[in-house]
């Protein structure tokens, strides 16, 4: 098919290369021209101006951006995939974002007979790299029908939530777990430290029960080694925890553990850790 990708960060580079990989035309557009060069060197692609000139051809466009002012411009501005895409194409954004942009983006696609998904992505960067993301999608079936063999060039597994915008809640949801099962993970290691017990074996023991998550069996080692160079940075957990915390004042949900994490995170950040991964909440308990 005939796609174009915008935003070619940690994730955006790499899943834009499993779509030309696997033999999509694909071109590409990056704020940083250079990024874009380098990209299209790589792999043999083509870049364009604007994020416009780059959906002018394409059956599919996808996003991968920082947060709803960036999908707003990129998809909304003047110079935005909206004003060159065709009718009867697709928009598909992968941007953690607010659910309320996703069903303003999709109220504007949907007038102009533009199809319309809102995908956050779980994996980080080593999903991306590796192909193996997992996509909470909102939008329509026949329009996920239509996107979901291309977008299964780097996904290991994705569902369609429901309609638009609960992409974004699901990953919400997602990032509400995550801060509390790694806010559980740091504790129970410094309560280890403190007891003055072997915390490999520990692990060992426990993590074949009930306490068994993917933060235990992937980060325990580095986070007491104080090694936090590994993936989703804190400072884009924070903005994510922003996001539920604030849907959360309009549904009603008590997010009492997130609303603390989320100052936890603070905390690591006064620490220096903006960029540190999110397993680094441990460091303010060392």
């Amino acid at each position: 098919m005939h796609v174009a990708f915008i935003g070619l960060g940690v994730m955006g580079s790499p899943m834009a290369g499993y779509l030309a990989k696997n033999g999509h035309d694909v071109v590409v557009y990056n704020r940083t021209t250079a990024k874009a060069n380098s990209w299209c060197a790589e792999y043999n692609g083509s870049s364009a101006a604007t994020p416009a000139e780059a959906a002018r051809s394409a059956e599919i466009v996808f996003t991968c951006v920082g947060n709803d002012d960036d999908v707003r411009e990129i998809i909304l501005g003047d110079d935005g995939v909206i004003n060159g895409v065709s009718p009867n194409s697709i928009i598909v954004d992968h941007t953690t974002a607010s659910a309320t942009l996703a069903k303003e983006i999709h109220g504007v696609a949907a007038a102009k007979s533009i199809g319309f998904l809102d995908a956050p992505l779980s994996g980080g960067q080593a999903g991306a790299e590796n192909g193996q993301l997992t996509i909470m999608i909102g939008g329509d079936e026949d329009i996920f029908d239509r996107a979901s063999p291309v977008m299964n060039c780097y996904a290991k597994a994705m569902t369609l939530i429901g309609p638009v915008g609960s992409g974004q809640l699901a990953k919400m949801v997602n990032q509400i777990c995550i801060a509390g099962v790694v806010q559980g993970l740091s504790e129970g290691l410094h309560f280890a430290r403190k007891a003055g017990i072997d915390s490999a074996k520990v692990i060992e023991a426990i993590s074949k029960g009930a306490a068994q998550s993917w933060q235990m069996e992937n980060r325990w080692q580095t986070m007491i080694n104080d090694e936090f160079e590994f993936g989703f940075a804190v400072d884009w957990m924070r903005k994510d925890l922003a996001i539920a915390l604030e849907e959360a004042k309009h549904n009603g949900a008590s997010l009492e553990m997130t609303e603390l994490v989320d100052s936890f995170y603070a905390e690591v950040q006064a620490l220096g850790g903006n960029r540190w991964d999110t397993s680094s909440l441990i460091a303010r308990l060392l």
